[in-house]
């Protein structure tokens, strides 16, 4: 669905990405990971066209990106971290904006904001920060559009909206759509992003299924810090502790520890998963 091939992207003298490659899947939610200043959002900043490449290709659907053709943006839409809410009814938002999607589906719109508790009549600028990116994310699925962007989908939410979030992502995903979710919240989409992608500065360390990462790498709780570990960290009952997985034991990954370790160590990580 979206290929990028040998992209560089420089903000004036600040070297961002230098010849990255990475492609995505329809019928995936990736998660998108990073230390801040890797350059997250403006990936996807990339990828929604707003930005263009210093070199490279950015591609999504054959489209390439940067020219913003009413064809492409048709197929995307971008949730940034922040966003100022407008003075306007939020069904009104929804359906002067749901006419420049084909496939939007206001009753879905409609159930998904129930589904979150935001009252379709009132305001943007009357709502909470939580309760406005809720709506903004509920018009987003609404669309059916064949990528959805979410720049930290779940910073202002409380933790039941965080619930509800993870469950209304997860059915709003199809064979024929992807989601890419950037966060440095791990811990509240764990257990709905498949695949991962952790990103370097100027490079790509990880792009992998969790059933690839289950292959490659090990997870076991242990009393005591392993020093042959390549990453412990401490935890209940003892230390998280991080091994190439040599014996074809699959355990649950833990994203978190998993971010921690392709940090911590680089090079090895890419060997794994390059062999």
């Amino acid at each position: 669905m979206l290929k990028i091939d040998n992209l560089s992207f420089s903000y004036s003298k600040h070297e961002v990405f230098k010849g990255i490659s990475l492609e995505l899947d329809s019928g995936k939610i990736y998660g998108l990971l990073g230390q801040n200043g890797v350059g997250k959002t403006t990936l996807l900043k990339i990828i929604s066209g707003l930005l263009r490449p210093s070199s490279g290709t950015c591609k999504l659907l054959n489209h390439f990106t940067y020219k913003r053709e009413p064809s492409f943006l048709q197929e995307l839409f971008f949730i940034p971290e922040d966003f100022a809410g407008i003075d306007l009814e939020i069904y009104k938002y929804a359906d002067l904006r749901g006419m420049f999607y084909p496939r939007y589906d206001k009753n879905k719109f409609e159930k998904t904001l129930i589904d979150f508790e935001v009252d379709k009549n009132i305001k943007f600028t009357k709502l909470s920060f939580g309760q406005q990116k809720k709506a903004i994310i509920s018009f987003a699925l609404a669309t059916n559009t064949k990528l959805i962007l979410m720049d930290e989908p779940s910073n202002g939410l409380d933790i039941p909206s965080k619930t509800q979030l993870r469950k209304i992502i997860a059915q709003a995903s199809t064979d024929e759509s992807c989601i890419v979710l950037s966060t440095h919240q791990v811990r509240d989409l764990e257990n709905l992003i498949d695949p991962i992608i952790i990103l370097d500065t100027n490079d790509v360390l990880l792009n992998a299924s969790i059933e690839e990462i289950s292959k490659k790498i090990k997870f076991e709780l242990r009393e005591s810090m392993d020093e042959k570990a390549l990453y412990n960290e401490p935890s209940l009952g003892g230390y998280i502790s991080v091994y190439p997985n040599t014996d074809n034991i699959e355990t649950k990954v833990n994203i978190e520890a998993l971010f921690n370790t392709v940090l911590t160590n680089k090079k090895i990580i890419q060997q794994i998963f390059n062999k």
